[in-house]
């Protein structure tokens, strides 16, 4: 989407109802570049103005002339830095034009250049040089217009009229309140793009943790029944080595299935990467899975028994994937951290959660009795991400007890029954 260009070849496309860079402050790729095109018609429109202005003024303003000439563009070339320096922008166009306006020159566009110029200074931020420039130019041209009429050109002149002064505030205010506006505007965009850039990489960091625990809990899972199952070919390969060769055979097809699977719900994860708007090859794996994790854990040796309670309501894929990575987890931390070759497994339905519950009596094996770090905090983030709670420590028996609870979403109402709601005759 960034690489696709609009249809009039001006840069990247901007989705519908954005606004155009000139108003949002962006530069892209013309940020080293003057802005020429416009700055070019400014002053298109300054000299021809003037020029058709000073003929509705002969004998009250002073001609136009060379000097007069060269007074315009100047006012308008000094607006090619209103990007990059819009200080220095504001106050070079209105010196240039109180000089204009000081030699007595006609009325006309002129004014036009302090505008932009203004507009640019006030939008960049620098408010201040904006009025101050701005109200340089009111004000000189008050005591020139009052005061200094009689010593400035052209000869015979005479006071300006207030109610001409009046109209030349009401256009400063004018200009002043767009360029405010604009510059409000500008603002509030910017803080819009900051809050949408903010959320997208909030969106890839979830993204990223959620790849993180999915792989997590489907390669620990697999590895620790892989080595449980090696381990135990090795212990019988020095007492009974045709016993031990029987082993291994059987340890090769169980541990070509766990690692069979477990690339395959690698590839399911991957594959929702390379392919985010599209719908999964495969349904994500749930608790009518169980059985599969109970052959797996029977492979390593574990012997598991599961207890269902409660009639089974309609699961959403995603609390039906948590249930079912924890009590993957669960499993695996029995295999890999318990003496026990016994667990328990309880799984309660009802209407709006599913409670959750795996124990094995224990005792704990090496340092990390009843799981590693990453694995609790996995259940725990999962639980956390549907509201729900999850409880993990030592059971009254010695053993360790894991137990859950995740809430799910009320049922949508059934079909409406008008027979339901008929009025009973008497």
């Amino acid at each position: 989407m960034e690489e696709q260009r609009s249809r009039s070849g001006g840069g990247p496309f901007r989705p519908p109802g954005e606004p155009p860079r000139w108003l949002t402050g962006e530069r892209g790729d013309s940020a080293a570049r003057l802005p020429w095109a416009s700055t070019i018609l400014i002053g298109v429109l300054v000299m021809v103005g003037s020029t058709v202005a000073a003929r509705w003024q002969v004998g009250e303003r002073a001609p136009l002339d060379p000097f007069a000439r060269l007074l315009l563009l100047l006012a308008v070339a000094v607006l090619l830095l209103r990007h990059r320096h819009p200080v220095v922008a504001v106050f070079g166009t209105s010196a240039a034009v109180m000089v204009y306006l000081a030699a007595g020159y006609p009325y006309g566009p002129v004014f036009l250049a302090v505008a932009v110029g203004c507009f640019g200074a006030v939008v960049a931020g620098h408010r201040r040089a904006a009025w101050v420039a701005v109200g340089m130019v009111w004000l000189g041209h008050v005591v020139m217009g009052h005061w200094l009429y009689r010593w400035l050109p052209p000869s015979g002149d005479h006071a300006s009229p207030w109610g001409q002064e009046l109209g030349i505030a009401a256009w400063v205010l004018a200009i002043v309140a767009a360029a405010e506006f604009v510059r409000v505007r500008r603002e509030q965009w910017a803080d819009r793009r900051a809050e949408r850039e903010a959320a997208e990489r909030r969106r890839a960091d979830e993204e990223r943790l959620r790849v993180a625990r999915e792989l997590h809990d489907v390669l620990a899972h697999s590895i620790s029944v892989i080595n449980v199952q090696s381990n135990v070919g090795l212990a019988l390969l020095d007492s009974d080595p045709e016993q031990a060769r029987a082993a291994l055979t059987a340890i090769k097809a169980a541990s070509k299935a766990a690692s069979k699977e477990a690339l395959g719900e690698v590839r399911q994860v991957l594959d929702t990467l390379r392919t985010p708007g599209d719908a999964p090859r495969a349904p994500p794996p749930g608790l009518d899975r169980l059985p599969e994790l109970v052959e797996q854990a029977a492979s390593a040796g574990l012997t598991v028994t599961v207890e269902t309670d409660g009639v089974r309501p309609a699961v959403p894929p995603g609390a039906d994937l948590a249930a079912f990575r924890i009590v993957q987890e669960a499993l695996t931390n029995v295999v890999r951290h318990s003496g026990s070759r016994t667990a328990r497994v309880g799984v309660g339905y009802r209407p709006d959660r599913i409670r959750l519950r795996v124990d094995d009596d224990g005792p704990a094996i090496g340092k990390d009795a009843g799981g590693s770090g990453n694995g609790l905090a996995g259940m725990r983030e999962r639980a956390a991400a549907l509201g729900g709670t999850i409880e993990a420590g030592p059971g009254a028996d010695g053993g360790f007890r894991v137990r859950a609870e995740l809430p799910l979403p009320p049922a949508p109402p059934g079909p409406y029954d008008a027979t339901a709601h008929e009025e009973e005759t008497p």
